[in-house]
């Protein structure tokens, strides 16, 4: 039995520093973890959300549409900071010039 690397654990994690709550998200994000990114993104009321995927390194559709859900609950104050994965998988998908995503 291969005894390789363990694939990379998801985590959501979120801090609120005054109205601004800043949620860093790690590992994949998919059909399973998209639902938990999005109610960690929600769990505090806040004027600004960071949302950083900058280290996640897998993103599916459920993540897309979980992106776009929170940019729909929350226009004008979602921020996404992604990966060169999730980067690349939004600009495929349609979404590289949205307000709310920044460069990789």
């Amino acid at each position: 039995m291969d005894q390789g690397a363990a694939p990379p654990v998801f985590s959501a994690t979120a801090e609120l520093d005054g109205h601004h709550l800043h949620v860093v998200v790690a590992g994949e994000v998919d059909m399973a973890t998209a639902d938990t990114m999005v109610q960690t993104a929600l769990r505090e009321p806040a004027e600004r959300v960071t949302l950083d995927l900058r280290a996640v390194t897998f993103f599916d559709s459920a993540a897309i549409h979980a992106v776009v859900q929170l940019a729909r609950r929350l226009p004008g104050a979602l921020t996404v900071l992604p990966s060169r994965q999730v980067r690349r998988v939004l600009d495929v998908s349609g979404l590289g010039e949205q307000p709310w995503l920044r460069p990789a």
